[in-house]
């Protein structure tokens, strides 16, 4: 354990160090170069391992046998002549039990969407470091030696982009060298890879790395979707359902309906993978895809790259869907090859050539959809999508109009191209193509221009291929391999004051108030990265580079042609700096867990009480929200991520961009005495005077992140029920893991008759938990006026969902059952001597 003698930040710097002695050029950590190349169609086709690198494939390889086994068994319990989608073989393949889950409270079967609760068995679970950290945490607490799947650990939401990769990723690496040192201890000691500051996005090395056709794997992101482009079932989570995989405990689902989207035609011209998921999500809206799986058939997915589809799927978390996916395409096996991976695009390539009965990645030629979907990809318009919400989608040759209409800015500040949703090889040298076109006519872009690689793979390709120095010379700032401005973590140098109207164009995958910069005035416009360099050429938001002209220094008009780019490097992958590879998953017990007990940034985890042995009686209501609270809303990102691993410290932030619905104010709430407060100040005050409480919100309460620190904290601020509209999928999850009872009105109109400091009381709430959530609620209202009134309510609450509230978490019924396995193999050793 050489590497863990050396304390991570010395190692990073080295490594930093020895990446620039290695490399003439400016890139200051690029070192290793692959030479291994073929010509081939064009594209990659080594598939050898990088020869620093010990890889093994069979962690990284679905267990096929044993899930067309699986797949074999849910034929026989559901019948032959049952046609399964693709999403539903892979999900029930998946399954503890097939016949329990499938026949439960199903109608013998017939009714599985939106009735099954699933319990599955995933594969693989990959977590970043901004969720990682609670979810070890969580993990610890259960007192296993190892985890009991493959996983990993990728550090990329906590580098800060502002002047760029040379710069910034040393001084994040110092700033947050406490909790990296902690993370790569924990995966040391429990056998997870750990991927280091640098090395990439989550999302992006999970496609390189981890997904393949048919795996099944939990992610603490709520784009793990991602990873759907290669034919997974990825779904994202918070990290109490990431610790159910790692112990081996079932992970239970709600079964998904499944809405298929049929491709026709073939991309061409300007409109690229991004439009497909801007178009769907304007005909979605951000709930439209909740309760659903998307999954992607018909002949236009054969025109596709893989990191297109990867692209697609990403976003579908936009419109709320459990995850998204696509059938095994020949575009899956020179990517798999190209990424070190050629034993696997062989091994699915096997699966796929099953007869129907048997085959795992394919679905039946008669399976049906709940919904479908059309989109044909040779009349598909490039979309912008925003500002402050992902579904407003706009055609291109609309956009100019509707600015004019809504008097949005006319110019914008930055353009920022990459993030985990479009950093592959294909969008960058497709946006490279675009501002060659431009250089070669003189031009400079007129806005900031900002570019994020996806990984370390992808960066050094780029910077051996000279994309990078393309960039560079046109004045564009390449940020370190990491999240970035993405979620938050951007110093803006472009200086628009807090308040003020301002415009940017992204490529990345969300865009709500404040998201980006912390300026929740800042509209933020969701583009291809392609779209988005060309407009940066012309500074104007109404620009549009399929129609018009920009002049040149000699005075000449100049017009862009639609860009061109390769979805592979023909010369193949180049390796990058070794010292951003992984650690092996190889658990090492005598490796002591770092966390210094006086530590602001963590903070071992104090279990939460159970439920009482009665009904909730005198909640208050501490906030009574309006209008969108996403998870950015309930447990803000940006500077607040430094203390995601210290569940006090981070409450702090609790519901802080939330508007009070009386008065319009934001993270303004009043006592009952009418004094003026904080919302995370009040909640302290009514936990610490033994007063609980609840939160009234609207419609897709939690959307956004899978942040599971907005079910902790109001937890641990003594929060027990969140009453809504309606409730983001991993959200309400996560309320259930940590005892808070998410509820929705049975009349919406009943919102109105709730005021914060109303005192309520639950009426049936006790015996639906005990009755494993057979049973209505009620919440009986008393106002301030002293006059009360019954709302009715409906829950999702699952029998062990119930096990979950009652026990008063998720974890606390793991940490006994973690107690329990180790005991036995005490009493096992002590019998066998």
């Amino acid at each position: 354990m050489a590497l863990l003698a050396m304390p991570l930040l010395k190692m990073r710097v080295q490594a930093l160090r020895a990446g620039k002695a290695a490399n003439s050029k400016n890139s200051s950590y690029t070192a290793i170069r692959s030479l291994q190349q073929s010509s081939r169609r064009c594209l990659a086709t080594t598939h050898s391992v990088p020869r620093h690198h010990k890889v093994d494939i069979a962690s990284r390889t679905p267990p096929y046998h044993k899930l067309v086994t699986k797949l074999q068994e849910v034929r026989r319990v559901l019948g032959d002549s049952r046609q399964l989608t693709l999403a539903e073989k892979i999900l029930y393949s998946h399954l503890q039990n097939p016949e329990e889950s499938l026949l439960s409270n199903t109608n013998n079967g017939k009714d599985i969407r939106g009735k099954a609760n699933l319990k599955l068995k995933p594969d693989r679970v990959a977590m970043q470091d901004a969720s990682a950290q609670m979810a070890l945490l969580q993990f610890m607490s259960c007192g296993l030696p190892s985890t009991a799947v493959p996983a990993s650990i990728h550090c990329d939401h906590m580098i800060v982009g502002e002047k760029g990769a040379d710069t910034d990723l040393p001084n994040s690496i110092a700033g947050n060298k406490e909790v990296f040192d902690f993370l790569e201890s924990a995966a040391k000691k429990y056998g997870i890879e750990f991927w280091p500051p640098g090395a990439g996005i989550i999302h992006q090395s999970v496609l390189e790395n981890y997904s393949a056709p048919g795996l099944m794997m939990l992610g603490t992101d709520s784009h793990t979707p991602n990873a759907g482009g290669l034919g997974a079932i990825a779904i994202g989570v918070g990290g109490a359902d990431a610790v159910d995989a790692l112990v081996d405990a079932p992970w239970e689902l709600k079964a998904p309906k499944i809405l298929g989207v049929k491709l026709e035609g073939e991309l061409s011209g300007w409109a690229s993978p991004k439009d497909v998921i801007l178009s769907l999500a304007g005909q979605l809206t951000v709930r439209g895809g909740t309760g659903f799986i998307i999954e992607y058939f018909g002949p236009g997915v054969k025109s596709l790259s893989c990191t297109g589809m990867a692209t697609i799927c990403n976003m579908g978390a936009e419109v709320g869907a459990t995850t998204s996916l696509f059938p095994f395409s020949p575009a899956h096996v020179p990517y798999l090859e190209a990424t070190h991976r050629g034993p696997i695009a062989q091994a699915a390539q096997d699966v796929a050539a099953l007869p129907m009965s048997q085959n795992l990645l394919r679905a039946d030629p008669e399976a049906v959809y709940d919904q479908v979907i059309t989109i044909n990809l040779s009349s598909l318009e490039p979309h912008i999508n925003g500002p402050f919400t992902p579904d407003l989608s706009t055609p291109l040759s609309k956009f100019k109009s509707v600015v004019e209409e809504k008097g949005w800015p006319t110019t914008f500040g930055a353009g920022l191209i990459g993030s985990c949703t479009n950093s592959s090889y294909e969008d960058m040298t497709r946006s490279e193509d675009v501002v060659k076109q431009a250089s070669a006519a003189g031009l400079k872009p007129k806005a900031d221009f900002i570019i994020t690689p996806g990984s370390e793979q992808i960066r050094a390709t780029l910077d051996r291929d000279h994309t990078l120095d393309t960039f560079s010379s046109a004045g564009g700032t390449v940020l370190a391999n990491a999240c970035g401005p993405c979620i938050g973590q951007w110093n803006r140098t472009d200086g628009p004051p807090k308040g003020e109207s301002n415009a940017i164009f992204t490529s990345y995958n969300r865009n709500f108030p404040g998201r980006n910069d912390g300026n929740r005035s800042t509209m933020n416009f969701l583009a291809s990265p392609e779209l988005i360099t060309a407009m940066a050429y012309s500074g104007y938001t109404t620009f549009n580079p399929m129609t018009d002209s920009i002049p040149t220094p000699s005075g000449k008009p100049f017009k862009f042609s639609p860009p061109r780019g390769s979805d592979l490097p023909s010369a193949g992958f180049a390796e990058g700096n070794p010292e951003f590879l992984p650690t092996p998953g190889v658990p090492d017990p005598s490796v002591e867990v770092k966390i210094d007990p006086k530590s602001t940034r963590l903070a071992k985890l104090d279990p939460f009480p159970p439920f009482p042995n009665s009904e909730l009686n005198g909640l208050r209501v501490l906030y009574k929200v309006k209008g969108q609270c996403t998870t950015d809303t309930i447990s803000a990102a940006g500077p607040w991520l430094k203390y995601k691993g210290h569940l006090p410290n981070i409450s702090e932030n609790t519901l802080i961009g939330a508007v009070n619905a009386a008065t319009d104010e934001v993270n303004v709430a009043y006592d009952v005495d009418g004094s003026k407060t904080t919302i995370p100040d009040l909640a302290k005050r009514w936990r610490d005077e033994g007063h609980e409480w609840l939160v009234v919100a609207e419609h897709n309460y939690g959307e956004g992140s899978a942040r599971e620190h907005a079910a902790l904290q109001p937890r641990y601020l003594g929060g027990r029920i969140i009453l809504a509209k309606s409730f983001a999928r991993i959200h309400e999850t996560n309320l259930k893991k940590q005892g808070i009872v998410p509820l929705t009105f049975v009349n919406e109109s009943d919102y109105d008759l709730i005021n914060a400091c109303d005192e309520v009381s639950t009426k049936g709430l006790l015996d639906t938990l005990r009755s494993g959530g057979k049973g209505e609620v009620e919440l009986v209202v008393k106002g301030k006026d002293g006059r009360e009134h019954t709302v009715k309510t409906k829950h999702t609450l699952s029998e062990d969902q119930c096990g979950f509230v009652l026990a008063g978490s998720a974890l606390n019924l793991l940490a006994r059952a973690g107690r329990e396995m180790q005991e036995e193999i005490v009493r096992g050793a002590e019998l066998s001597d």
